[in-house]
């Protein structure tokens, strides 16, 4: 039986507590061993999410998916919509992919302080959230990418942008979609019509997932996983090099939200 999202945050709040307090002790051994369960924790987390997100009350076969309850924080909003993307993402996709599934707009213009709001609120309170909406790291600088969010949560190689991340993660974009489409369908909604839309552009870009009409959801997913697999060793390499370096430089604050600017400058020398 899969454990149950509140006792999987709790978890993770505890694992949280136990890597803290071996990496101020400097317990290498320690830090690797949680940090591997925490890997497993948040996959789970995320899984049972996506599980709870699919799930609604019975409805007759060919209904559209329900509405979320008005006044879903906007943070909840990008949390929703990063899960079912898999991957960082802009501002735009979220929003679209919000609308798609949750029939609700999510305006980008909400999302422009969001990301500065969640640094506030780490730096003042460590892990007090089960999740922040973070940023996505160049692999060379380990700074925040431009225009990209993602989710505090995933491993550390998922938010890192190589320079074949943006093809890959645009895979994961469209298996991701795909697969929410086809749970709503296992559960008896019919996907509206922006979901279509939004997966006929994924389909597009991607070659043998298109053949004219509504896209096929499965297809879209092995066509997008057979060009996935052509740049997977390389990125995985070059994510994996960067989320290292990024493990031994940086702090809780700078792996979540990125190296600062004016550090930057100051290392490469420029004024």
């Amino acid at each position: 039986m899969a454990e149950p999202i509140e006792e999987l945050e709790a978890r993770l709040a505890k694992l949280r507590a136990r890597l803290r307090e071996a990496n101020r002790a400097r317990d290498t051994a320690t830090v690797s061993r949680v940090r591997a369960e925490m890997r497993i924790a948040e996959a789970a987390w995320e899984a049972a999410l996506a599980a709870e997100s699919a799930e609604a009350a019975p409805r007759p076969t060919g209904t559209v998916p329900p509405r979320p309850p008005e006044g879903v924080p906007v943070r909840e909003q990008v949390h929703q919509s990063l899960a079912i993307l898999g991957a960082p993402a802009a501002p735009k996709l979220i929003s679209a992919t919000y609308q798609a599934f949750f029939a609700e707009p999510l305006l980008t213009t909400k999302l422009a302080s969001l990301r500065r709001d969640e640094e506030r609120s780490f730096t003042s309170q460590r892990y007090a959230r089960p999740y922040y909406i973070c940023a996505a790291l160049t692999h060379d600088r380990l700074a925040p990418a431009r225009g990209l969010l993602a989710v505090s949560s995933w491993p550390l190689e998922r938010r890192i942008i190589a320079p074949l991340s943006p093809r890959t993660d645009f895979l994961t974009h469209a298996i991701g979609a795909a697969e929410h489409m086809q749970r709503l369908t296992a559960a008896g909604h019919s996907p509206s019509a922006e979901a279509w839309r939004l997966l006929r552009r994924f389909a597009f870009n991607i070659p043998g997932a298109y053949e004219g009409g509504e896209p096929d959801p499965s297809q879209v997913i092995s066509a997008a996983r057979q060009e996935a697999a052509v740049h997977q060793e390389t990125d995985d390499s070059q994510r994996r090099s960067a989320a290292t370096r990024a493990r031994a430089q940086l702090n809780d604050i700078q792996e979540l939200f990125g190296v600062s600017s004016l550090r930057i400058l100051r290392d490469t020398g420029t004024s």
